[in-house]
């Protein structure tokens, strides 16, 4: 339904204006000045009460929506610092148009409680790789580097009180040969979840559902999402509980052979997806935090043709995994931090461990323009226990040796890191080196 704005203007008289006739310049050039509204529209916006539609018009001349009117009424009466007199005529004239500005209100607040319940977030994120292997015996394989651009939107809604939705959607491209395949600029929708919120008997539940990133998320944990559930309950003391399936293809640092080579897919296809259970139990307190907990992979199946050395003692072509972890931290004052992790696959029979020690020293805040870090780190990462580490921006599995790193925040959002990685490919026993930057950009 739609009124001209003869009617809008009658509530706004009623909402904002005095009954005498003011002089003030009428800033809204298509109101002319014989229109019988001419001096409340003058006064109304001389008081900042009606601002029009920001371009010096009020176009008195077109219909407007129930909606539009109703920006107009709320804004007016959302004012606070009305005169006594315009107070009187606002409480006067809401009593006479009761009906009509309580239908009017009830959508406005609708619309603006809707749009609160969906906030969107993303970046824009250059990275650049370079990476050596002295075992490598292709050029390609001995030296790589990449230029590689990705955008990402990461919504979320209110769905209750308790529960919300989570997505995030990748569109990647190689800047250097806008190759196509994984980087050919597509949008994939990486994750999309449900997350639940409780906290009943003074203990927090959380529920997630859908296919989500891992909540344990340590050194060897795989870093990609998967299609499951977890459940995290606890306060200082946490547990938390991972069930689901995962593609197993992700696992590229497990296909290196004895001589360090690397294998494009050591599944077998069409039956290479894993199942994937695994617990935690963590405590947090004050300076300290500490971790432990197990993980257990099966289900695809090897082509142990590609393999020199098999997965498991028995050689059997089912990949299997179990792995233990622990891991602990402390923060000795506002500016240093140091943190060590271990992981042991029992079903492997080589490059079972790995482990890491690292030292962060302050660090780059997003919000915070001219913050910066650094740190230092030792890692040995076993590539059966490290199949895929959250390090491999740095450290990749199936490697050792030292990494640095460096971060500053250049302006609010706009983030700067760069990583270094000199050691070794641990089954070739050769050399190897990384170096790795990114400049990140968050709306």
């Amino acid at each position: 339904m739609k009124k001209t704005l003869v009617s809008a203007l009658t509530t706004a008289l009623v909402v904002g204006a005095a009954s005498t006739t003011f002089a003030a310049a009428n800033p809204f050039s298509d109101v002319p000045a014989d229109h019988w509204a001419y001096d409340a529209v003058s006064q109304l916006a001389a008081d900042g009460v009606i601002e029009g539609y920001g371009d010096t018009t009020f176009r008195g001349n077109q219909n407007i929506t129930r909606y539009e009117m109703a920006q107009m009424i709320a804004k007016a009466m959302a004012k606070s610092d009305v005169s006594a007199a315009d107070k009187a005529l606002i409480d006067k004239l809401a009593a006479e148009f009761s009906d009509e500005l309580g239908n009017l209100g009830v959508r406005v607040s609708n619309l603006e409680r809707n749009a609160d319940m969906v906030k969107w977030n993303g970046l824009v994120e250059y990275t650049y790789t370079s990476t050596r292997h002295d075992a490598g015996t292709t050029d390609k394989e001995r030296k790589l580097n990449d230029n590689d651009l990705t955008f990402r939107l990461e919504p979320k809604a209110e769905v209750n009180k308790n529960w919300d939705v989570h997505a995030r959607l990748d569109a990647d491209t190689k800047l250097d040969s806008d190759k196509g395949g994984l980087y050919d600029g597509k949008v994939e929708l990486k994750r999309v979840w449900a997350e639940g919120h409780y906290d009943n008997f003074n203990v927090k539940l959380d529920v997630k559902l859908g296919k989500l990133p891992n909540a344990i998320n340590l050194l060897s944990t795989t870093d990609d999402p998967y299609s499951g559930a977890a459940v995290t309950f606890g306060n200082d003391l946490k547990v938390t509980l991972e069930a689901g399936r995962l593609d197993a293809t992700q696992f590229i640092d497990m296909g290196r052979d004895i001589k360090g080579q690397w294998k494009d897919n050591i599944f077998k296809d069409g039956d290479d997806t894993v199942n994937f259970q695994a617990i935690n139990i963590g405590y947090a307190k004050n300076k300290f935090y500490g971790n432990m907990g197990y993980e257990h992979m099966d289900g695809a199946m090897l082509d142990v043709d590609k393999l020199v050395k098999p997965y498991t003692n028995d050689n059997d072509s089912e990949y299997k995994a179990n792995i233990w972890f622990a891991n602990a931290g402390y923060r000795f004052d506002h500016n240093s931090f140091f943190k060590a992790e271990y992981a042991q696959n029992t079903e492997a029979d080589n490059y079972d461990n790995a482990y890491s020690f690292e030292y962060d020293y302050k660090g780059a805040q997003q919000q915070n323009k001219g913050s910066w870090g650094m740190y230092l780190a030792y890692r040995n990462l076993g590539q059966y226990a490290a199949p895929w580490s959250t390090y491999g921006d740095g450290v990749d599995g199936g490697q050792k040796g030292i990494e640095v790193g460096t971060g500053y925040t250049l302006f609010k959002n706009v983030q700067l890191f760069a990583k270094y990685f000199n050691g070794k490919d641990i089954a070739a026993d050769k050399d190897a080196e990384k170096l790795f930057g990114r400049i990140d950009v968050f709306f």
